[in-house]
Order: C-alpha cells, then structure tokens, then sequence
C-alpha cells in the first residue's frame, strides 16, 4: 500500500480552516485538520512544499515510523507550525488505517472506556448579570458543566465576551486589533462572579473558568485560593505556561484544579508539570500536539500521575479534530472532560460530521476511521480569508498577554 497523493484544502465558511487529504494506490484516502488559527497558510505551506513530497510511495500503514520521520527527521523539532502539520498527517493515517480495517478510530486505540463523552460549553456576558443569565440558558440546553466568562467593570472589553450578541470568535479579518487589561480589577471581581453563580444555581454545577495566562505566579496564587470555596472544576491557563515553576505557587496556596496547555505543543513541555503534580489537566489538542499518535504518549504519561485530558475544542478547530478527539476520547482511561462549541451551521454545508449533542454529552457513530469528510465542492465557495487574533495591552500601553 502506497501513499499516491494529498492535498491541502483550505475554506473560510464562518472561519478559516485547513485540512489534509491523504490519497492511497488503494482508493482509500484519509482526513486530518491543519487549522492553526491565525496562521493557518503558514501550515498550509509547509504541508505543501515539504511534507507532501516527503510523503509521497511511502507506506500508510506505518504511522509510528511516519510521525518520527517528520519530528525527528526535520531537525528543527516541536513549534505549532511543525507539530500541527504532523497531527494532520498523523489524523489522516490514522483515518485510512481505520477504513481499511472497517473499524471506528476508538477500537484501534483500546476501544470504548465510556458510552459517552462529558463535555463543557461556554457561558459569557458582557456583565455579571447577563452571565449569569447566559449560565441559566446553558443549563436549560441540557449542559452541567459550564465554562463562565464575564465582562469586568472597568474593562472595556474581555477575552470570551462575544460582541452584537454573536457567537465568540476571537479572530477578526485583517491585522489584530488592540485590547486593554487590568489585573487587579480583574482580580477583585472574579471571586464575586463565582460567589453570584454559586448563590444562584447551587454546589451540583461543574464551573470552569479561563484565565488566559494573564496573572503572574502569586496573583494566580491569589486568585485560586480565592475560589476554593466555590469548588470550580478546573482553573484554565492561570498563568503563562513558559515558567512552568510558576505552578508551584498555586499548589502551595490553592486547591482548585489546574488545566493547562492550549497552546503547547510536545510532551515536553509537560514533565515538569507532571512529575511534580502541578496541573490536573491537559489542555494541548490533538491537531496543534502532533496527532493521536504523540497524544497516545502524552495521555499515557499524565495518567501516571493521576492527571485527566481536558482537550481544547473551540470553534477555531475543525470537525475533523472534535471527531478524532472524541474517538480519544471515548478510548483513553484518563479523560476528564471534552471543551464543545458548536460550529456555525454553515460548517456543515463543508463538513459531514458524525458526532452528535445530546444532554450535557457528546456521542460518536462508529463509521470507519475518524468519520467526517469534505465536500471540496462546497469549500471552494468559501475563500480563505485573512484573520488574526487580538495583542493585549495594560492600561498604560504594555504589551501583554492576550
């Protein structure tokens, strides 16, 4: 068996995305997701001017060797440009290899652990009062884990704050516009906003929260220990995760559970973290750490020490990667939670997808492979369109993290 051809597919329906089909001398060909938001023809490239010539007569059913060829084989290992065209790679081999063997990506990777798959949405108000209305809207669509995000008084505008009353999509066309910060306003009205949604929905609610690596090491410190009471289930990103002592802090003063790595890329950038205990949950995606077969890795080492997944499954995905990471999902023994925002429905006009919502849980079908495909011809009607993400900026002009 022989890899003949592939291509890369790149669509705007809603929002940019990149996508890799791997054809086979068998008929058979395979899907991957290469969408790095904001920078999404920068893998296009790559993929195309590099790795699709370097995969080209080689054999797909040899999916290990293959992902070593390309992290090792390249020199310039990790990056989110590098791992990311790898998980599209390692996607599609891993969609072929089911469909030649007639069988759901879950049972080629231990079969089923669960039925279903917990998942999480997004809860977000401009103020404390319509999240907290957004939070009871949430509740009523079947879901009993919430992420809450909330305007700051004092704070023009929010990370997670959708704007006109549209679906959030922190990506704007052109050049990234400017946002402004302030810690410690942020900081005083957290724990208020978690103490309201308690008072109001009660203990059973799981709550999440999301940082965005915007507080140094003690003001996590602080912040963590101030929702203790409130039992969140996890803290998101409370720090930035390059320092990854920094965690230290939080472990010393705090014990609201940690997620972390959205923007990570490699194990390595967890052995810290895990070997010390500092976080309870991993956030890197499939499609940005080099695939299922490096996530294989990833899962196996956290469960070592007690630590669950909590993949990042936004919007800037694409429904190849919330379909593999379900089939993850359902496989792994160590999941903890699944992130789920519903695409805009005119993804599905590009996408056919086979997982379905259902009551706070996600489900897959067990069609061969990974089980979404595209329509190439719908795609052409959406062009890509450029779009970056926000810079931050404190008060005074600073840069900052975003």
């Amino acid at each position: 068996m022989k890899i003949t051809d592939a291509k890369v597919i790149i669509c705007s329906p809603g929002r940019n995305f990149v996508s890799l089909k791997i054809f086979t001398d068998q008929g058979v060909y395979g899907m991957g997701d290469a969408t790095l938001n904001g920078r999404e023809k920068a893998v296009a490239t790559y993929l195309q001017e590099y790795c699709i010539p370097a995969l080209l007569g080689k054999d797909p059913q040899n999916i290990e060797d293959i992902w070593h060829y390309f992290y090792r084989g390249v020199y310039w290992k990790r990056g989110a440009v590098n791992m990311t065209a790898i998980a599209a790679i390692d996607m599609a081999l891993w969609d072929i290899k089911g469909k030649m063997l007639n069988t759901p990506l879950y049972n080629l990777i231990g079969g089923k652990s669960r039925e279903k798959v917990l998942v999480y949405t997004h809860a977000n108000g401009k103020d404390l009062s319509e999240t907290l209305e957004k939070v009871g809207e949430e509740i009523e669509n079947g879901f009993f884990a919430i992420r809450v995000q909330s305007g700051i008084p004092g704070i023009t505008h929010t990370y997670g704050v959708p704007k006109d009353n549209k679906p959030y999509e922190p990506a704007q066309k052109g050049l990234p516009h400017e946002d402004y910060w302030d810690t410690s306003k942020y900081l005083n009205f957290a724990p208020k906003l978690f103490q309201k949604v308690r008072e109001k929905y009660g203990e059973d609610l799981l709550l999440l929260h999301d940082v965005h690596h915007r507080c140094t090491p003690i003001e996590a410190a602080r912040l963590a220990h101030e929702l203790d009471p409130f039992h969140l289930f996890w803290l998101e990103d409370p720090v930035t995760g390059e320092l990854q002592e920094g965690l230290r802090h939080i472990r010393k003063h705090a014990t609201t559970p940690i997620a972390i790595g959205e923007v990570f890329n490699s194990v390595y950038d967890y052995t810290t973290l895990f070997t010390e205990q500092l976080i309870d949950f991993v956030r890197m995606p499939l499609v940005h750490g080099g695939g299922i077969t490096h996530m294989l890795k990833v899962a196996s080492f956290a469960s070592v020490f007690h630590i669950q997944t909590g993949f990042h499954g936004a919007t800037d995905l694409s429904p190849i990667n919330l379909a593999a990471s379900l089939h993850f999902d359902m496989a792994i023994n160590n999941f903890g939670i699944q992130e789920y925002m519903p695409h805009q429905a005119i993804v599905n006009e590009v996408f056919k997808i086979n997982y379905r919502y259902d009551k706070g849980f996600m489900y897959i079908d067990d069609t061969p492979g990974i089980g979404v495909d595209i329509d190439e011809k719908a795609a052409n009607k959406f062009p890509y369109e450029m779009a970056c993400l926000p810079v931050n900026r404190k008060n005074d002009g600073t840069m900052f993290y975003w």
